[in-house]
């Protein structure tokens, strides 16, 4: 079994650090209370301070470790430079590893009639993921040491007409973890990508022909287990795997047909 990535070099009983983006939802206050629960210290990062704040206080109460709440925007590209800044410093140069949880599902017919709605789906899913993604790879690699990991989605796996946008951010997504994952391993540093299936969160809700719907925990739990034991790539849960080899494997001229 894979241990968990290495740290720097440092004495025992060193503090280690989880940076949490997008840390206001369901899925990422899961992921945070299982780091909790296995004794990292947690930075979480997101637009709401209030609502993070209060999150800070019930996961320092309930797993006795140290949480930070800081204010980031996954669209505010120019503030991400000192936002890591800000990180690093926070964390005390203690940082095991980044989740980046944030995303936006959007409106696919919107966006199929105004270029902002579009342009929404893939500044957040894509190139907000890849401005911060791209500082902190540069971190870890001069530290030989760390993890980093992103909730991409099966959506990535195939364009289908319901929600090509988002699925277009999430494959862009998913080439560019491959891509810095070829670029880390020889520092040491872990890429993993997470494609979740229908999970019961505010984005899916009320949202018809849902199956196979997990609950924030269970993703959480799945999420953590991946990176601690070095995956590179995880579908959540796993039944998706194969659910989205079969839907690859449909010849296009038949999968314009199918209403998917």
């Amino acid at each position: 079994m894979t241990s968990e990535p290495r740290m720097p070099a440092e004495a025992p009983g060193a503090r280690r650090t989880t940076l949490i983006l997008g840390a206001g939802s369901s899925i990422a206050r899961a992921i945070a209370s299982e780091f909790g629960r296995r004794g990292y210290d947690l930075l979480l990062a997101g637009k709401n301070a209030e609502e993070l704040e209060t999150l800070a206080a019930d996961l320092r109460l309930r797993h006795g470790v140290n949480v930070r709440a800081l204010a980031f925007d996954a669209v505010a590209f120019d503030s991400h430079p000192a936002f890591f800044e800000q990180s690093r410093l926070a964390s005390q140069d203690s940082l095991a590893g980044a989740v980046v949880c944030f995303g936006y599902l959007g409106d696919q017919a919107l966006a199929e009639k105004d270029p902002r709605e579009a342009r929404r789906i893939l500044d957040t899913n894509l190139l907000g993921a890849i401005s911060i993604l791209a500082l902190l790879a540069t971190y870890f690699e001069s530290r030989h040491a760390g993890f980093l990991c992103a909730l991409s989605s099966v959506a990535g796996d195939r364009g289908r007409r319901s929600n090509y946008y988002y699925g277009t951010a999430k494959a862009g997504l998913n080439a560019f973890l491959q891509g810095l994952r070829n670029r880390l391993d020889r520092s040491g540093v872990r890429v993993t990508t997470i494609k979740p299936g229908f999970v019961d969160t505010a984005m899916t809700f009320g949202r018809p022909s849902m199956f196979l719907v997990a609950s924030p925990e269970t993703v959480g739990r799945k999420v953590v287990g991946a990176i601690l034991q070095g995956k590179e790539e995880c579908y959540v849960p796993g039944v998706w795997r194969f659910i989205m080899l079969i839907i690859r494997s449909i010849p296009e001229g038949i999968f314009k047909r199918m209403r998917l």
